[in-house]
């Protein structure tokens, strides 16, 4: 089976930034399962929240006419933070699903 490497990103802050979050910082999600931050860096733990259940229908082919498959903003929950985050496909990869559980 065939899946994509994803990055999420800071998009944009339309409200005021209480995480302490910027635009640009992002997480990337890749080889199924592996979630990994740069050194250094942190993510809102409740804006993963409000994307992790799109994130395994964005790493799989979907039809052209699905939603998915042209939304890719998400928003965290807060809203006085109002913040944004753009699902970019970043490679895709071949994997073996009796690896996988």
């Amino acid at each position: 089976m065939e899946l994509y490497d994803l990055r999420v990103c800071v998009d944009r802050i339309e409200g005021r930034s209480v995480c302490g979050m910027s635009v640009g910082d992002y997480f990337e999600l890749t080889d199924s399962a592996h979630l990994k931050i740069p050194e250094g860096k942190h993510f809102c733990v409740y804006a993963v929240a409000a994307v992790l259940p799109f994130l395994a229908a964005k790493q799989r082919e979907v039809p052209a006419g699905d939603w998915l498959a042209q939304d890719s903003h998400f928003a965290c929950p807060d809203p006085e933070e109002r913040l944004v985050m753009r699902v970019e496909r970043t490679g895709r990869r071949r994997m073996n699903s009796a690896d996988l559980t």
